[in-house]
């Protein structure tokens, strides 16, 4: 692997001896891992059931190596939500960060989903993740994720950061910002981030991520915690980052990330600025060398099984600044729309309710009216703790339960990712090796045998193991495939 000279000429100088072991490294195998989903299965479960050849990461629970001859991407545990499949390194920031059920939580830079994921199984139903990435076509992959790993409570949004900032001012309890970088930490993993790199982009990404990290702080709550990660090595995107929101915003303080195997601790300045470097003497001057920046943590691939990132753990004091905003705590329900959306959303009338009624009466859980909203045809169950907000685009405002068509309901794909098993009074569960399954994943049509099913015709869930995939619909001992086309096995 050629590696830049611009880049291994400032990680020479930033290692010094430890050098030699870091360039060593990059002729390693790269490692593989899975993150167990413990909304739907505990680590311990997972261990047990699972066909692949597991050894747990030492510094995450419920993380996992396995071996890439297991494809784990093929197995019908995937597509049942038992497992996302994330480098080892990049579990690290979600499983740093504690989020209590019922708590606001931020991904702001979220997709492809790995780190939403994480933290929306940390609130296991309960209180709202809002989810967010400012392109389009990663955050239909980051939806997708977040559907299949069942996780009810989510606003998906598809903007700015600065318009989020305008819309929710000192409202969460927890931010995660995983920023856009240049990406250095990956060349291993991938080689095509060494192709995308040059000398200038670093501080190309610490330009976007400075303002990125200010209003995300702007959006956390008096007591809350910020956590700020990147996959990257370059300490313009690191700790400079870091030193620029404790200057802009006092109020953030740096905590220290309690120690797990392989941890590093941040840079001081003089190992990687040199003298005459911009901006060092106003840092000096305004803030001292701020010894404190060594509380962030670094991952070194040649110190731990893993790639390269970096983490800092930042909580804002409890006294508010004045800035002329009043905190937002609105509790109501309200119209909400994307602003390139016309779709206005009503709550259910008497029809609709007994339409919903019909088929709920079978679902262990009942339809919480306050919460329910149609848009269109489509109905949802949305967040009670989500504010009336105006201008974000957005996929998804809480869980797309189905369809309303004349006189009957169609169950979504993410309702029955929601669900376990208990929850519905008709399964069918197929083992992972039956071959049904995997037609069923393909969208075919399969055959139940009479002792499979509690009933003859109908919706039924449609489980693996006792875990949902999908929804088929069942006629004379054959079950039509509603399985979600565009999840569909390939």
């Amino acid at each position: 692997m050629k590696l830049p000279v611009e880049f291994t000429d400032r990680m020479r100088r930033i290692l010094g001896e430890e050098y030699g072991a870091f360039e060593k490294s990059y002729e390693e195998v790269r490692k593989y891992g899975l993150r167990v989903n413990t909304k739907k299965i505990s680590p311990e479960e997972f261990e047990r059931i699972s066909p692949f050849h597991l050894t747990k990461i030492p510094w995450i629970s419920g993380g996992y190596y396995y071996l890439e001859e297991d494809a784990p991407a093929r197995h019908p545990y995937y597509y049942a939500g038992l497992y996302y499949l994330q480098e080892p390194s990049a579990m690290t920031p979600a499983s740093v960060l504690e989020v209590t059920p019922g708590e606001r939580v931020l991904d702001l830079c979220a997709a492809p989903g790995g780190k939403a994921t994480a933290l929306g199984g940390k609130l296991q139903g309960q209180g709202l993740l809002v989810a967010n990435d400012i392109s389009a076509s990663r955050a239909k992959a980051l939806l997708k994720n977040i559907e299949v790993f069942g996780i009810p409570n989510s606003f998906v949004t598809n903007g700015i950061p600065a318009r989020l900032a305008e819309q929710f001012p000192s409202f969460f309890d927890k931010v995660l910002v995983d920023a856009p970088c240049s990406g250095e930490g990956m060349f291993r993993k991938d080689e095509n981030t060494i192709k995308a790199w040059y000398p200038g982009k670093p501080e190309e990404c610490a330009n976007v991520q400075k303002d990125i990290i200010v209003q995300a702080a702007d959006m956390l709550r008096p007591g809350g915690m910020l956590l700020y990660s990147t996959c990257t090595f370059a300490p313009q995107e690191n700790e400079e980052v870091i030193l620029h929101l404790l200057l802009r915003r006092p109020e953030m303080k740096l905590q220290e990330i309690p120690y797990r195997e392989g941890f590093s601790q941040g840079l001081r300045q003089e190992m990687y600025l040199d003298k005459n470097s911009p901006g060092q003497g106003a840092q000096d001057g305004e803030n001292g060398s701020l010894p404190e920046i060594t509380r962030c943590v670094r991952l070194w691939p040649h110190k731990m099984g893993g790639e390269g990132h970096f983490l800092a753990l930042l909580r804002k004091d409890d006294v508010q600044r004045e800035k002329g905003q009043e905190t937002r705590r609105t509790e109501k329900m309200g119209k909400r729309r994307s602003h390139n959306s016309g779709n206005k959303s009503t709550f259910p009338d008497k029809a609709q309710l007994r339409t919903l009624q019909g088929f709920f009466r079978d679902v262990s859980w009942k339809i919480e009216l306050s919460r329910v909203e149609i848009r269109g045809d489509q109905v949802y169950q949305v967040s009670q703790l989500l504010p009336e907000v105006s201008g974000i685009p957005f996929l998804r405002n809480g869980l797309y339960m189905g369809e309303l068509k004349k006189d009957r309901f169609e169950p979504s794909q993410s309702l029955a990712m929601a669900l376990q098993k208990q929850d519905y009074a008709y399964a069918v569960d197929l083992s992972p090796n039956d071959e049904r399954v995997f037609q069923y994943l393909k969208g075919e049509t399969i055959e139940i045998a009479e002792d499979e099913a509690a009933r003859r015709s109908g919706w039924q869930l449609v489980c693996v193991d006792g875990f949902p995939l999908g929804w088929g619909k069942l006629v004379n001992g054959r079950l039509k495939n509603k399985y979600h086309p565009g999840w569909r096995m390939k």
